[in-house]
């Protein structure tokens, strides 16, 4: 199953203020108090006034992004740190390979990065978003990382972020299904009949 992320992540209130007035900007709910803005070419040109350019080439170190970061729009996220961290996360995954990489603005300057990681073999706590969240100040907790603390494994590509934003889903939706169905399934008249008196089975 593939996975796709290109996304600012702050905390919620620091987003919504910054993106209040903007047509193209869907705001998706994570844990902790934080949210996730989807990066797309017409929230990019809104924001600087000119579409996105992408990279050329794979991520690598050099290049640790698809999206390229443009001076505008990293001059605007500086400028949203001001308030707080903010991060940049892009990834990608698909049948077991992948790479990601993320970037940390605070106090208007970039504190963190950028960092890429193109194996992801080391220890997840030092993978790039792992370890942007936890410089955004997420807290652990009993999910296995931050990346699944706050639900950034709830979408799987940016229209599933833009669906998840635009429906107001919180990021326990799936959680309460889980659970939702769980409780179906169990319910008196979900369960199996009660086996009978042995004779019922043809047994003498």
């Amino acid at each position: 199953m593939s996975y796709q992320l290109s996304a600012v992540v702050a905390d919620v209130e620091l987003l919504r203020g910054q993106t209040a007035d903007l047509d193209h900007a869907v705001l998706a709910a994570l844990r902790q108090d934080f949210a996730l803005l989807p990066v797309t070419p017409q929230l990019v040109q809104e924001l600087t006034g000119r579409l996105p350019d992408f990279a050329t080439g794979e991520p690598s170190v050099e290049q640790p992004f698809q999206l390229v970061l443009s001076p505008a729009l990293s001059e605007l996220l500086a400028g949203w740190s001001r308030q707080g961290p903010v991060a940049y996360l892009e990834a990608e995954f698909a049948g077991g390979l992948g790479h990601q990489a993320a970037v940390v603005w605070l106090g208007g300057a970039v504190s963190w990065g950028p960092r890429y990681d193109g194996t992801l073999d080391g220890p997840r706590t030092e993978r790039p978003i792992n370890a942007a969240l936890a410089r955004l100040g997420a807290e652990p907790g009993p999910w296995i990382d931050p990346f699944a603390e706050l639900g950034l494994h709830l979408e799987r590509d940016t229209a599933g972020w833009l669906a998840h934003g635009r429906r107001g889903l919180s990021a326990d939706y799936w959680d309460e299904l889980a659970e939702e169905w769980e409780l179906r399934q169990s319910a008196p008249d979900q369960q199996p009949p009660r086996p009978g008196p042995v004779g019922d089975w043809g047994i003498s």
